[in-house]
């Protein structure tokens, strides 16, 4: 199972055609076109009802990235923070089903390639 940022599709593509007309330097072209692909591990021995992920300079949680679907324990799940931000500091929030959750602060998805919860 793999997720996306859906909702950031568009944005994406703009970022991209803007980055076409406007010059750009070496270190945000790297951060932007970095693997920011992260296998989520649940290793809490609850499922995960919810997971969001958003930028560390974001006041809110974004979009639940498993929509639909849950993450039970001990299963993983590969996530794509490429969402067209030139960021890699990210928050993570793994939500359970009786409202509690755990939180990892200042996760870089540029330079890991899995988060294990918790």
């Amino acid at each position: 199972m793999s997720f996306h940022f859906k909702s950031f599709a568009i944005v994406a593509a703009a970022a991209t055609a803007l980055a076409a007309c406007q010059p750009t330097t070496t270190t945000t072209t790297t951060v932007v076109s970095a693997n920011k692909n992260v296998l989520i591990v649940n290793n809490t021995g609850r499922t995960i009802w919810r997971f969001y992920g958003s930028p560390t300079n974001v006041n809110s949680w974004e979009e639940d990235i498993l929509g639909a679907d849950i993450l039970p324990a001990g299963q993983r799940v590969n996530v794509n923070f490429a969402d067209g931000r030139s960021v890699c500091s990210y928050d993570m929030k793994a939500e359970f089903q009786d409202g509690t959750s755990i939180v990892k602060n200042n996760i870089n998805v540029c330079a890991v390639s899995t988060v294990s919860f918790p």
